[in-house]
């Protein structure tokens, strides 16, 4: 059992929804937090020092902000999976965080059984998104001819492209396709320089969007 244990870092500025997060987390037998920070900055520190598998990172914060520390995390190609917990509700304010690289966002005040869904869900390497922030998050990227990039895929660019939407990693794409990683590695290149895209979950996204998730 202990190799299943998702272990989690909460980063927000409020001790007390720190303090309720944990709260909620503690009682689920999969999910362990391992540490605490108060702003964004510490959050980036304490995530290389850590390394979690999931950071639940609120987005306003004093100093260094959430998605500040979204792009610092991924110029550093730490490989926690980040999942947003906010009280914003508006695209203006999800999107860019989503752009950043976060794997999805939850509210603050969201169902326990559903935040540990969701930490899960994001472990698991799936996006965890609403409809309409997924739909303004690629009508961004679109341009109005999103459709148009998809018809350069390879058939088996497109098969990777399934495969990437349903959070399978480069290891396990190779396995289900019979191919080297090495090869997966190139396809995976391929896809995002063709879709115009900057990392897997945005290509991810394009392919919910468009239809050519499994």
């Amino acid at each position: 059992m202990a190799d299943k244990i998702i272990r989690v870092l909460l980063v927000d500025d409020h001790q007390v929804v720190r303090r309720g997060l944990r709260t909620f987390l503690e009682v689920q037998d999969d999910i362990e937090v391992v540490g605490e920070a108060s702003d964004g900055a510490e959050g980036v520190a304490r995530t290389e020092e850590l390394r979690p598998d999931v950071v639940l990172m609120d987005i306003k914060m004093p100093g260094t902000d959430g998605i500040e520390a979204l792009r610092r995390l991924r110029e550093l190609e730490n490989p926690a999976r980040v999942l947003i917990v906010t009280s914003f509700t508006e695209q203006r304010t999800v999107v860019p965080a989503l752009r950043a690289g976060a794997s999805g966002y939850v509210y603050k005040d969201v169902d326990p059984d559903a935040l540990a869904g969701a930490i899960r869900s994001v472990h698991a390497g799936h996006v965890l998104l609403q409809p309409e922030v997924a739909g303004a998050l690629l009508a961004q990227d679109d341009g109005g001819s999103g459709t148009g990039r998809g018809s350069t895929l390879t058939e088996r660019e497109r098969e990777v492209l399934g495969l990437i939407a349903d959070g399978r990693s480069n290891r396990e794409i190779a396995r289900a396709l019979v191919l080297s990683e090495k090869t997966v590695k190139t396809h995976v290149s391929n896809i995002l320089m063709k879709l115009d895209v900057s990392d897997r979950t945005q290509a991810a996204l394009w392919a919910v969007r468009h239809g050519a998730a499994g």
